[in-house]
C-alpha cells in the first residue's frame, strides 16, 4: 500500500493544537484524502510546529519512510514569483525560494514535492468569504478582507491585519489560529481556496495526479 504523508508548517507546541489544525486541513483536502482511501492509499498528515520543525520532520521521513510520498508544504513568508505553468520549472521555483530564504538543503528531495502556502495559510482562510462570514456572525466586516484576486499577491501581513479587522467585532473575537484555524478550515470550500491561491490549486492537482498514477 502506498502512502501520502504530508509534513506542515503550524500547530503550535501542544500536542492537541497540532491534531486540531490537522484535523482541520484534513477537512479542507477531504476530497483529495478521499481519493487516496478509494485506492486504498494511506493518508498522514503531520502538524509539526515550527517550520524548521516540518523540514526536518520531512528530510527525516525521506531517509526512514522512503516508500511513501512524503511531502512538504509550508508558507513562502514572502513574496515569489507567480507560476507559470511549466510544473518542473514551478517546483524548482519553490525550492530555490525555500533554499535561499531558510538555507534547507533539498537535494535529496524531489523537488515537485515541496509546496507552498503562499504567503501564508491565512490566504486559504480569506479565499472563502462566505465561510468567514457564516462561521464569526455578527459583527464580522467582509469588506475589510483583500479583494485581490490573486491572494498570493497580498502581502502576509496585510492578510493578517485585514484578516484580524474583520473578525475584531465578532462574538468570537479576533481570529487566532490555535482557537479558530480548525473550524475554519473544515467549512471553506476548496474550490474557492483554489480560484485565488493558485499554488493551492498546484498543491491538491499534484497530489490528485499522484494518487491517480501511482
Amino acid at each position: 500500500m502506498t502512502e501520502i504523508a504530508i509534513y506542515v508548517e503550524g500547530g503550535g507546541d501542544m500536542t492537541h493544537q497540532k491534531a486540531e489544525l490537522r484535523q482541520g486541513l484534513d477537512g479542507l483536502l477531504d476530497e483529495v484524502k478521499s481519493k487516496a482511501r478509494a485506492k486504498r492509499f494511506g493518508w498522514k498528515l503531520v502538524c509539526a510546529g515550527g517550520r524548521q520543525k516540518a523540514y526536518d520532520a520531512f528530510i527525516n521521513a525521506l531517509r526512514t519512510n522512503g516508500d511513501a510520498i512524503n511531502v512538504l508544504l509550508v508558507d513562502s513568508e514572502s513574496p515569489i514569483a507567480a507560476e507559470t505553468g511549466d510544473s518542473a520549472r514551478d517546483a524548482r521555483e519553490r525550492v530555490a525560494h525555500l533554499t535561499a530564504r531558510d538555507g534547507w538543503d533539498f537535494a535529496a528531495a524531489p523537488a515537485e514535492r515541496i509546496h507552498l502556502m503562499v504567503q501564508c495559510m491565512e490566504a486559504w482562510i480569506v479565499a472563502d468569504a462566505e465561510a468567514l462570514a457564516k462561521y464569526y456572525g455578527r459583527g464580522f466586516a467582509r469588506k475589510v478582507l483583500p479583494a485581490r484576486p490573486n491572494l498570493e499577491d497580498e502581502p502576509k501581513q496585510s492578510v493578517s491585519d485585514k484578516l484580524d479587522r474583520a473578525t475584531r467585532k465578532t462574538q468570537k473575537g479576533e481570529y487566532k489560529k490555535i482557537r479558530h484555524a480548525k473550524q475554519i478550515l473544515e467549512r471553506i470550500d476548496a474550490t474557492k481556496v483554489a480560484q485565488r491561491c493558485p499554488r493551492f490549486a498546484t498543491f491538491t492537482r499534484w497530489l490528485t495526479e499522484s494518487i491517480e498514477s501511482a
